[in-house]
Parts: C-alpha cells; structure tokens; sequence
C-alpha cells in the first residue's frame, strides 16, 4: 500500500481508502459480521482511512466502525460527515449547517464511535440559509477543543471552499469523480491544488457500474437506492453498461479487473487524490487495494477517455432529493 499526505498540511493516509457507506444502508441487505470482517480485511492490508458519516443507517455505521476498532486495537483514521438529516429509514432529507447543531452532532459521532476525536470531519452537505463562514466557526472551535483534527467539505462549490478556507484551514473537499462524474477536473481540483486542499473521491466505481458486475437482477431489492437513481436504470442503465463493457478489452489487455482499470484511473490524475470505494466483499476489497499497483501510460489513459467521455453517460447521478446541497 502507498501513503500520501492529504492536502498540503494534512494527515499520512493510505492512498485507497474504505467507504463505509453501504454497509448499513442504499446498496440492499447488509450484514454486519461480513461487513467487519472487510474492515478488517482493510485495515490488515494498509488502509488507513475509514469514511463514514452519522446519516448512514442512522448512525448504525458509526457504531459498526466502533466496535471494528475495539476488534483492530490500533490507530485508525476515521472521517464521518454530519448537515444531512433523515428519518429512518427515509431518503428524504433536510440540510442543516447551523452552529448549534455542529456541536450537538459531534458529540453524538464521537459516543457512537467512541472515540474522543474525530480524525476529518466533513459538512456532509452544504445548507444555504446558514453563511458557510458560521458552519467553519463553529467546526474551528471543535478542532481547538481537541473534538476534531481536520475539517473538510463534502460536494462544495468553488466559491464555497474558497470562503470556508479563508475561515480555518480546509484539508479535503470529497465529491463524486469517476470515468462517469467528471465535472471537478473544470474549476474544482485546480483551486484545490492552487490552496493545497486535498482531494476524495466518492463512487469511484459510479456506485458500481464500472466494475462491470452490477445487474438489474442485482439492484432488484427494496432497499437499493440504484434501481432508482437516473443513472443506474430505464435505458440510462443500458447504455452507460455499453460503455463499460467497451472497455472490457484494455482491462482484459493489461490482465487486471475492470474494477482496477476504474480505479487506476481516478489514481492517475494525482498523487494528491485519495479515493475510497466502497465494498462488502472481501475479494472485491483486494482488488481494490491492488488497484494502486496497476500503472496506467498515457496511450492507456487516451484509450479510456475516448470510451468514456465527458458528456457521454447518461442520466443524473441523483434524484432532485438527492441534489441538495451539492454545488453549493
């Protein structure tokens, strides 16, 4: 496993991290002794970083990290996010950035993780009714109170990180990048690098699609979000798994998944990105983590980008609910 500082100022991380989301909700059944068993997996292979927030499963994905911990006895770096309120159960969601409501956040991650800091925590989404320069107040009193080490942005606009920057040091913004979500390579990642901000990516594997195993079969379960999602079903499913079978033939040229083509992939464009797909399987996970040895030249890189090109997938990556707060 490689090790990258994130951001300019940031911590050591493994340059592969593990999103935890799907073990507790989204992506159908899930089951608690194998998803610790693929942190485990993680951890005893060089992932460093664990990602996760105090919406997934309601903090049921907070409390599974904790009791991995217990498990692992050893330093882990831990990312959670807070700002997106739901009921249980529900996709619906309110975005909530107020100062009180930072504070009454933290502390309920750090009882569910029980832990006494939180490595990196994120502004899940950004609420637009409360002044971004508040939210990072309150989240710069938590770092001086020991409560956090880092603060980051998950889905900000440029405008958003610049003045959040200028309030307490921002160490990673996380957004949705893969060879299906490529608007940050525009106006986000040059300010970030322009600022040393780090960068994380989410849904490296466009939320599965890109592995080349996801199915309609599979998605058929009342609790995966993706049979719903504009891009992961109708006719936007069949033709964007088109493309992806398109590049069946270099992955299969360079002997490797196309899980690992993906994420080579995302791993070329910069030493300073750090993403963190997520699995529940524990083959899936290693090759993931063999993904950072695949290197990718740059005939390779031309060859997948004329496959998958800017504006050629099809379908939102969200609902209209699932947009709040991106872009903001």
């Amino acid at each position: 496993m490689k090790y990258v500082i994130l951001g300019q100022n940031g911590p050591e991380v493994s340059n592969v991290g593990l999103g935890c989301m799907g073990m507790s909700e989204f992506y159908g059944e899930t089951d608690d002794r194998k998803s610790k068993e693929v942190i485990l997996r993680a951890l005893e292979n060089g992932v460093t970083m664990l990602d996760t927030a105090d919406t997934y499963g309601d903090g049921h994905n907070e409390i599974l990290i904790s009791e991995v911990l217990k498990e692992w006895g050893k330093d882990v770096f831990i990312a959670t996010k807070f700002g997106i309120v739901r009921k249980p159960g529900s996709y619906e969601r309110k975005i909530c950035g107020k100062p009180e409501y930072v504070r009454e956040a933290v502390e309920k991650s750090l009882k569910r993780l029980d832990i006494e800091t939180i490595g990196l925590y994120y502004v899940h989404r950004i609420d637009i009714t409360v002044p971004i320069e508040d939210t990072i107040g309150a989240m710069s009193d938590l770092v001086k109170e020991g409560k956090i080490n880092y603060i980051g942005l998950s889905e900000p606009s440029v405008e958003t990180v610049l003045k959040a920057h200028a309030v307490h040091p921002i160490t990673c913004i996380q957004s949705e990048y893969s060879l299906f979500t490529r608007e940050v390579e525009d106006q986000l990642l040059p300010i970030l690098r322009k600022n040393g901000i780090g960068f994380v990516p989410y849904s490296p594997l466009g939320r599965g699609m890109l592995t080349g195993k996801l199915t309609k079969e599979s998605m058929d379960n009342d609790n995966d979000l993706r049979k719903n999602l504009p891009r992961t079903s109708g006719e936007s499913y069949n033709a964007n798994m088109a493309l992806v079978n398109s590049l069946k033939e270099v992955s299969d040229s360079k002997n490797i998944t196309l899980s690992q083509l993906a994420l080579a992939w995302v791993l070329s464009k910069g030493d300073d990105i750090v993403p963190i797909p997520g699995t529940r399987n524990i083959n899936y996970l290693i090759d993931n983590i063999n993904s950072t040895t695949v290197n990718l030249e740059d005939n390779e890189i031309k060859r997948i980008e004329s496959i998958i090109s800017k504006g050629t997938v099809m379908g939102e990556r969200y609902t209209v609910e699932g947009m709040k707060g991106l872009n903001c």
